[in-house]
């Protein structure tokens, strides 16, 4: 038996990115899992049964680090590489990986559009990291798993049978279509539409359903009902962010727009052995991609990658 410290702090996205090595260590290690992770994320995993232990922190390490160096951990499986995990592992000092953040490699494709990064999902390069202790990637995928208190009755939402979940929402505006994109395609749309989205998107969905006939659940649902929503839907719309990984855990069909990151980056959706489940819309424009992450407004004013969106060849993926 062995003990194992997987640590990723944040976000969403990067979270749900890293259940198939929770899973693969699990059932292929044969020992005991524990995962640390920010407490804003901690509902994400804490219906995990492949964790054996959820630490969660809300700013510093020190918060736990006495409670760690108890544990006496055979091995940590680094999945986040920064500042805050190489100060934890230098704490615990028990043996660790860390898995290629390729920070060199990112920065050649954002800022001279280079690309030198390998053809690998980062998925497959969080196995890296596990590689040494002998798990292999199962191939099945994502999880994520709701709690039962989270499972949304459509009937308690007027929600029909069948419709299109629109995650309309991103961490950065570059991410996002704006409200007249959104808008133009969900005019066309033969399905019912259900806007998905957090507080900070109330005012683009008043915008959006003011012109198009939607039902509007934004920021009235945790992430976890918003999962349970995107589970029982019958497409998803999404831009590059975390709703897109959780539509994969759940195998859904995938329509994925993108603005200013692009899929080259490794984090599109993780479909190994069903491609046909998501179609990726992306505009070539020359400063693509202009970060790795976003901003909240365009740096070259003109917002291209966005603007240009195919509406047509979008409104076809979906119907």
């Amino acid at each position: 038996m062995k003990k194992f410290l997987i640590i990723r702090f944040s976000s969403i996205g990067d979270i749900v990115l890293t259940t198939p090595v929770i899973r693969c260590l699990k059932e292929q290690g044969g020992g005991e899992v524990h995962f640390i992770t920010k407490s804003a994320f901690k509902g994400i995993l804490g219906q995990n049964p492949y964790i054996d232990k959820l630490i969660t922190i809300d700013n510093e390490i020190t918060e736990v680090l006495e409670e760690l160096k108890k544990e006496e951990y055979d091995h940590i499986i680094d999945l986040h590489h920064n500042l805050r995990s190489l100060r934890l592992k230098k704490a615990l000092g028990r043996p660790a990986t860390a898995f290629p953040k390729l920070n060199f490699e990112k920065f050649l494709l954002t800022s001279l559009k280079i690309n030198k990064m390998p053809d690998v999902h980062v998925v497959d390069r969080y196995f890296e990291t596990v590689k040494k202790l002998g798990i292999t990637n199962d191939g099945t995928g994502l999880d994520y798993f709701i709690p039962e208190k989270d499972v949304v009755d459509l009937n308690n939402y007027n929600l029909p049978n069948k419709y299109v979940v629109f995650a309309i929402g991103a961490q950065f505006a570059t991410k996002r279509l704006p409200n007249e994109k959104i808008i133009e395609i969900i005019k066309q749309i033969d399905f019912p539409v259900v806007l998905l989205g957090g507080p900070t998107d109330f005012e683009n969905a008043i915008e959006i359903k003011s012109q198009c006939e939607v039902i509007d659940l934004v920021g009235q649902v945790n992430i976890n009902q918003s999962a349970s929503i995107v589970q029982q839907a019958k497409k998803v719309i999404t831009h590059d962010t975390g709703m897109m990984h959780i539509a994969v855990a759940f195998k859904k069909p995938i329509i994925s727009i993108w603005g200013n990151t692009v899929p080259s980056l490794g984090m599109y959706p993780y479909y190994p052995n069903h491609p046909e489940l998501y179609s990726i819309h992306e505009v070539n424009v020359k400063c693509r991609p202009c970060s790795k992450i976003g901003y909240q407004k365009c740096p070259k004013k003109h917002f291209k990658c966005m603007l240009e969106q195919d509406v047509n060849a979008i409104v076809d993926a979906i119907n």
